[in-house]
């Protein structure tokens, strides 16, 4: 058997090599789960064949970016910015914003996926826990859908388009629940996934988003037609109890929407992507990631465990 030495805050511990735990660190330089695995496998037998029967964690991750070297020097690359970004000491805080029925839930529970982090949390349950705090009287525009917020104005819009009046007043009060995961995840050092249409490009105050690990992705679907089949689509999965007909009774409002929410990611420098294929977009936002937090030069360190591969 083969033992990886770790340490955690002085303290050394082992634990048995694993190609499972290794191949889906690789998937991160998207390599596919079979030759991932394969590689697991090849770096297993040469550390058999050399008679190592204990090994560093960090010494086995050189002999995996040297063995990615010789195979693609780009995968080596994205692995190599990716041990970067996972042995910071600085949290990963990825915000997915978009309007309804563009995927930011599913994009986030992938993502998630492919980069191992645990904590996902959607807007609309900050907005549920919000709507037990502020009552409807005091704040009608939270007990409302980001979509048809505008329905709850008291006084008529002077200012600009009341659809997104409306929105602007709903994501507000949100935004207070945002900021307060994003200052505790900060604060923690826990890397974190906040998802939902609440999320939206210069919203959230300047002095959290100076911080180089948050990044801000909105999703959009540009064409109208695949974005309304988005909602046939989830309304038609027998757990969803939410309504076709109201979706698309209020889908120029959504569309609205969306279109302030592109207006404010081009302002802000947003990253854009239209969400037409789950595994593109995954890509594009890994990429995107480990280019913004992987090359970043003198990061902090911690010691990894070997999970961290």
């Amino acid at each position: 058997m083969i033992w990886v030495v770790g340490d955690v805050d002085g303290k050394k511990y082992k634990e048995p090599f694993s190609k499972g735990i290794l191949s889906r660190s690789l998937n991160v330089a998207d390599i596919g789960t079979e030759r991932a695995h394969d590689i697991a496998s090849d770096i297993e037998s040469e550390l058999v064949k050399n008679n190592i029967t204990e090994i560093l964690s960090s010494d086995l991750a050189d002999v995996v970016l040297k063995y990615l070297e010789g195979f693609d020097p780009k995968i080596a690359n994205k692995y190599k910015n990716w041990r970067s970004l996972r042995i910071s000491k600085k949290p990963l805080i990825i915000l997915i914003g978009g309007a309804s029925g563009v995927g930011t839930s599913s994009m986030a529970f992938e993502l998630a996926n492919r980069l191992r982090l645990k904590n996902i949390i959607g807007t609309d349950m900050i907005r549920e826990v919000m709507r037990k705090i502020v009552s409807k009287e005091l704040s009608p525009v939270i007990h409302k859908s980001s979509f048809d917020a505008h329905e709850s104005i008291r006084t008529p819009s002077i200012r600009v388009d009341s659809v997104i009046e409306g929105f602007i007043s709903h994501v507000d009060v949100v935004n207070v629940g945002i900021e307060a995961i994003i200052e505790r995840s900060a604060k923690e050092g826990i890397s974190t996934i906040i998802e939902g249409v609440h999320v939206v490009p210069g919203f959230i105050r300047k002095d959290l988003m100076e911080n180089n690990n948050i990044i801000v992705f909105t999703l959009i679907v540009a064409d109208e037609e695949s974005h309304k089949q988005r909602f046939y689509s989830r309304c038609r999965q027998p757990w969803v109890k939410r309504s076709l007909e109201r979706y698309m009774d209020n889908f120029d409002t959504i569309r609205k929407t969306q279109s302030f929410l592109i207006e404010q990611a081009k302002i802000h420098d947003s990253h854009i992507i239209d969400n037409v294929d789950i595994n593109e977009t995954i890509d594009i936002m890994i990429n995107d990631i480990l280019d913004k937090f992987g090359g970043i030069d003198n990061v902090e360190q911690e010691s990894e465990r070997y999970n961290d591969h």
